[in-house]
């Protein structure tokens, strides 16, 4: 340990996964100093990018995040891609450790017949279309009238209600122009949503599912037939009480009489998916088996088949996170490698200095309260090698030394107060139509707002 001067730590991603970690150094009682990497434009990750635009009450937890990057000892360095703009052996030269929080953006696979048609579509690509993120398609085909929404988390009820909701129900929200522009063309009138297990293994939370039905437009809709326990599920509803609102919820939707909603949102369980029908290459069908449960949780097929006439098909099914370049990578897990905080080489070793916390530590699965104590037990990882002597010396230490690699490269990096003027910019875009904010799109526009400025 060098207590001649600050622990420096770099924090690749500024979603809630990297600013977690960066607070929990930060409370520490050690004298640190931590630079936060995003190669977005903006900071805040998968709550900016990836939470439906008619949740406000979860884009709140950005309040929270807001004041940690406040902090004086935190510096948000944004349009920067690790291992293309500079080199993880490059990073080790001005930082005793790094923290890889790059969280999942890409869609897990499906693996079955006609993934690959037109109209199959993953989830994240929607998802990146309808929040603007600039990496993403700035139009969408939405002529199907009947929809077919594979998996039963929260991104599927996203996915769903974004189609099962009128453009202008959803034009007070902060979604750019070309989105409301495109969801002003849709023409679903009949989603339905599909689960391979019964409703107590369903991932949905409670109040999103009960969000669900607030919509005037939108009629859900659940079988009685599929309201269907085994001693697992009784099991699981009795060990959880999210779960048990969830199943209540459930029942109840299948038990009312209809309100007589335009769009019709229907919730199928112990169907499973097994093949995408295509004709002329464009999605027609999805065909399921149904299943039975087995007692365990499980489910095993009983034979009987049908098939759902769709146009168009979005997989739920995960997200997968992508490899950092230089960082070992486990492709099946999608994942890298850990022991909970250090990073792994190919021999199970912990290599010197670096970590991973969030999605890409350990997949994408769980909610905000798993993503902190995730931080919690990488950060204490760190801080023990930090106290034991054990973090490789960085040769350029002193803050001003990234800066002036990042200026010499001519790498055109935004900055914390840029982020501030893009947030001023997109609240100004949004005021005159009576809206918080109206997001920018464009990549080079974000950057025009949010770049570094000589007095950042």
């Amino acid at each position: 340990m060098n207590s001649s001067r600050p622990l420096r730590v770099a924090v690749i991603g500024s979603g809630p996964a990297g600013i977690y970690a960066s607070d929990l150094l930060m409370k520490s009682g050690r004298t640190v100093e931590i630079d936060l990497f995003e190669q977005m434009p903006a900071p805040f990750g998968l709550i900016r990018y990836g939470v439906a635009p008619d949740h406000p009450r979860i884009k709140g937890i950005v309040n929270s995040l807001h004041a940690v990057m406040e902090k004086p000892n935190v510096r948000f360095l944004g349009n920067i891609e690790i291992g293309t703009t500079i080199t993880v052996e490059k990073l080790h030269e001005y930082y005793d450790a790094i923290v890889f929080a790059t969280g999942a953006v890409a869609d897990r696979d499906l693996d079955i017949p006609g993934e690959n048609l037109n109209g199959s579509y993953g989830a994240a690509d929607f998802v990146g279309f309808y929040d603007g993120n600039p990496r993403f398609h700035r139009t969408w085909n939405l002529t199907a009238t009947h929809v077919a929404i594979i998996g039963v988390g929260n991104v599927a009820l996203d996915i769903s209600r974004i189609l099962a909701k009128t453009a202008n129900e959803l034009h007070t929200t902060e979604i750019p122009d070309n989105v409301y522009q495109t969801l002003k063309t849709n023409q679903a009138t009949h989603i339905h949503i599909f689960g391979r297990r019964g409703p107590a293994q369903a991932k949905f939370t409670p109040l999103e599912l009960k969000e669900l039905d607030h919509s005037r437009t939108i009629e859900v809709i659940v079988n009685p037939e599929d309201i269907d326990y085994d001693e697992a599920s009784i099991n699981a509803r009795r060990a959880s009480k999210s779960q048990d609102l969830v199943c209540q919820t459930l029942e109840q939707y299948a038990m009312r009489d209809p309100k007589g909603a335009p769009h019709k949102l229907t919730i199928h369980f112990l169907e499973s998916p097994v093949e995408i029908l295509g004709e002329d290459g464009n999605v027609v069908g999805l065909r399921t088996e149904r299943m039975e449960l087995d007692g365990t949780g499980n489910v095993t097929g009983t034979g009987k088949f049908t098939e759902w006439p769709v146009q168009a098909v979005y997989r739920a099914v995960g997200y997968r996170s992508d490899p950092v370049p230089e960082v070992p990578f486990d492709q099946a897990k999608a994942v890298i490698p850990n022991d909970g905080g250090h990073v792994l080489d190919d021999s199970g070793n912990p290599i010197p200095g670096l970590y991973a916390t969030g999605w890409i530590k350990r997949g994408p699965v769980g909610l905000i309260g798993n993503t902190k104590s995730d931080a919690k037990e990488t950060i204490e990882m760190l801080l023990a090698d930090y106290d034991a002597g054990n973090l490789p010396e960085p040769l350029h230490p002193d803050p001003s030394d990234i800066i002036t690699y990042l200026t010499d490269h001519d790498v055109d990096y935004t900055t914390w107060a840029g982020w501030h003027r893009l947030d001023n910019a997109e609240r100004e875009l949004g005021a005159p139509e009576g809206r918080e904010r109206k997001k920018i799109v464009e990549w080079e526009d974000m950057v025009v707002h949010a770049r570094h400025q000589s007095h950042d």
